[in-house]
């Protein structure tokens, strides 16, 4: 970040980011064990993952209401403002996906319950690794100014949508194999939707990274590779 002659100026711009870097740690944090408590049937630890992110929203009401007040008090301008401005959005991109983990850990109880659906739940673990490789990424690009790393996050979205493309035809598979997989996949396949969301939302943190460094939004497209064309209802925050 620059450096300010206000060295309180300073210190109010490192508390923030320190903040956003202790959120993205925690959501970091709940991918994974969102993703390990669907895997083992882990009940205790999803109900960890589900208490926990009262604290990631507590968190980006506390970055928000410092950011607030520092607009307030010093009046930014330029890439100081920019700063305040993309650190707010990250807070909200970062709260929104620990709500998706969430979500995850809070259908680990149902599918405990169910018969296994021959190792998706493994995929979904390593989906979920794709994108918590892609946020760690996207927290050092903003940690360190590096608009060259947030586009490499930028670029990897697609990965990801390759991985929930195949996942989505491997449910179809074990639906029309056995009628009674069908309920068990409905629920994989809102997981994997919501994985898949993630890492929109990461790839939307490295966009606003770009901007911090730049001034401008990136102008190319950036890959999708989603080509399953279904509509569900977004269980965020369910």
């Amino acid at each position: 970040m620059t450096q300010h002659i206000a060295s309180a100026y300073d210190r109010d711009l490192e508390e923030i980011q320190a903040l956003i870097m202790k959120m993205g740690g925690l959501v970091e944090a709940a991918i994974m064990d969102g993703a390990e408590s669907l895997e083992t049937h882990d009940i205790a630890l999803a109900e960890k993952v589900r208490a926990g992110d009262r604290v990631i929203d507590a968190l980006e009401e506390q970055i928000n209401e410092a950011a607030a007040r520092v607009i307030a008090l010093r009046a930014p301008v330029s890439k100081d403002l920019r700063v305040l401005l993309a650190t707010v959005k990250l807070a909200g991109s970062l709260e929104r996906v620990g709500d998706y983990a969430k979500n995850m850990a809070k259908r680990t109880s149902v599918l405990a319950e169910m018969r296994t659906v021959n190792g998706t739940e493994a995929a979904l673990r390593r989906m979920s690794r794709e994108v918590r490789g892609m946020l760690k990424d996207a927290l050092d690009a903003y940690l360190r100014g590096d608009a060259e790393l947030a586009e490499s996050v930028r670029q990897h979205d697609h990965d990801v949508d390759q991985m929930y493309n195949a996942l989505f035809r491997e449910f179809l598979t074990f639906m029309m194999e056995d009628p009674r997989n069908i309920t068990a996949c409905m629920h994989l396949h809102f997981i994997a939707k919501n994985v898949e969301r993630m890492g929109d939302l990461v790839t939307n943190m490295a966009e606003q990274v770009i901007y911090l460094e730049t001034g401008e939004m990136p102008d190319e497209a950036r890959p999708k590779g989603d080509d399953t064309s279904v509509t569900l209802i977004d269980d965020e925050g369910v």
